[in-house]
């Protein structure tokens, strides 16, 4: 009788631990790519113009020296709504003014949806034409979903990639961000 119950509790043992592992391999950002095809410690792809829905240019070379996160969005994605204000109140009305800018690239969807989509959001951060999900390319698969943010560094670093809106993935970001923005040691996912 005892053999079966220790055979028993390893075996349950053990199961626990696979589970676990498999578990932590799939939640971990690290462990998947997510559709990305950069990773952070990559220089930011920086060989295009960003069309903002205001009809101003400009590109990451020019944007060189601040802190800058790429949301990739869409007016269809409901996820992107869900994290919308959320960008809008936590990071950009918090650090606009701290050397932040924040830059809604919407995929592929035509100048006067990307304005109703900006005015519907009531956000205040500009959005971005993507024609073609051309910008979204050089980040990311492009049969991959969009609600991304990737999070660049005044030196034009890749320091922090998000995939959907998790809670405690935008915490971290947040944190992440906040070092940035205060020239102190910012942690990477």
């Amino acid at each position: 009788m005892n053999i079966k119950h220790l055979l028993f509790t390893c075996s349950l043992s053990i199961t626990t631990l696979l589970a676990a592992a498999q578990t932590k391999t799939a939640a971990d950002p690290a462990a998947v790519d997510r559709g990305y095809i950069v990773k952070t410690g990559d220089v930011a792809p920086a060989d295009f113009d960003l069309v903002l829905n205001d009809g101003t240019k400009t590109s990451l070379k020019q944007l060189r020296g601040k802190v800058v996160i790429l949301q990739f969005t869409a007016s269809w994605c409901s996820v992107c709504r869900e994290e919308m204000p959320h960008l809008e109140k936590e990071i950009w009305q918090a650090y606009k003014d701290k050397g932040l800018v924040l830059i809604g690239v919407d995929r592929d969807e035509p100048l006067e949806k990307v304005k109703g989509f900006h005015q519907a959001m009531n956000i205040s951060y500009p959005l971005a034409l993507d024609p073609g999900a051309e910008i979204f390319g050089r980040y990311a698969n492009k049969k991959s979903g969009v609600t991304r943010n990737v999070v660049i560094n005044r030196d034009g670093k890749i320091v922090y990639l998000t995939r959907l809106y998790d809670k405690q993935e935008f915490a971290s970001m947040l944190k992440a961000v906040d070092a940035l923005v205060n020239n102190k040691i910012a942690s990477v996912n």
